[in-house]
């Protein structure tokens, strides 16, 4: 019988996951996927489906390189219409229903000092989830690699390292829930998130915060419409500083030409959330 903890059960969804965004010219089978972390093809489809929300099949199938890049290609050239509509809707998955402040200008220029930083680690369809909050709302969510939770977590102190950090699980469960459980389909139960950063990294999240699912952008296109066109490269690296990884949808962001570029917590993951937003709204049309 097949009897596997929660740890075992989100790393191999994660092993899967690359897997699938690594190899997916090969059009892998449920049976090759299911034999790579050993379980049975049945066991795999129901674990896969209950934790991403779809099958490895369907996963898969959006993953394709030309659907990728008709999507990428063809949205980027609209995200002026896009953030100006907003384009909210059914179909909007990312659509977590954001109350969102910044911290005052003096937390981020005195690194942190005097904040009180709550962690814990939690799983989601994208590996290991370090969500991190403040009295005020979620202010960071990073990813994990089996094993490397502590590198993670430093990381992310490197960003507020005079704050203090304090792990608490049980404070930051219901953000995790909120934006990888069934929370994020109701408008009634807005996520409170505060930023941390500079007022001109704030700004660029803020674009983020606009860009819908299934679209994409650049980060000259983000310069233009923040007002500072040839901040291009400023942008490219406040979107890099982003510590709010996918409720903050960075991973949208692509280079001018049209190709993906690199994401903090890694290009296979990058690709797996967009594979995964992709066939999430395939679901809903």
């Amino acid at each position: 019988m097949e009897n596997h903890s929660s740890l075992d059960d989100y790393n191999r969804v994660s092993s899967v996951i690359a897997a699938l965004s690594e190899n997916w010219r090969d059009q892998p089978s449920l049976e090759t996927l299911a034999d790579a972390v050993h379980l049975s093809p049945e066991h795999l489809q129901r674990l896969f489906t209950r934790w991403a929300g779809l099958s490895p099949k369907a996963f898969l199938q959006a993953l394709t390189l030309n659907h990728a890049r008709h999507m990428l290609q063809n949205s980027a050239s609209i995200l002026e219409t896009s953030l100006e509509v907003g384009l909210s809707g059914p179909s909007r998955l990312h659509d977590l229903f954001i109350t969102h402040e910044g911290m005052s200008p003096g937390a981020w220029k005195n690194k942190g000092e005097g904040l009180t930083i709550f962690y814990g680690f939690h799983p989601s369809p994208f590996g290991l989830a370090l969500v991190m909050a403040t009295e005020h709302g979620m202010c960071g969510l990073a990813f994990a690699d089996p094993g490397q939770e502590q590198t993670a977590l430093q990381d992310m102190r490197q960003r507020w390292p005079n704050a203090a950090y304090l792990e608490n699980s049980a404070r930051t469960a219901p953000f995790a829930a909120h934006v990888f459980g069934d929370a994020r389909l109701r408008p009634g139960q807005p996520l409170r998130i505060t930023f941390i950063g500079t007022d001109f990294e704030i700004r660029v999240w803020e674009t983020l915060l606009k860009i819908p699912v299934g679209q994409a952008t650049t980060y000259g296109d983000i310069a233009a419409h923040i007002g500072k066109p040839q901040a291009a490269r400023a942008v490219g690296a406040a979107v890099g500083k982003n510590p709010i990884s996918f409720v903050v949808p960075c991973h949208r962001v692509i280079g001018k030409s049209g190709a993906l570029t690199g994401y903090h917590w890694g290009l296979t993951r990058k690709k797996a959330i967009l594979g995964w937003e992709q066939g999430k709204l395939a679901q809903q049309s």
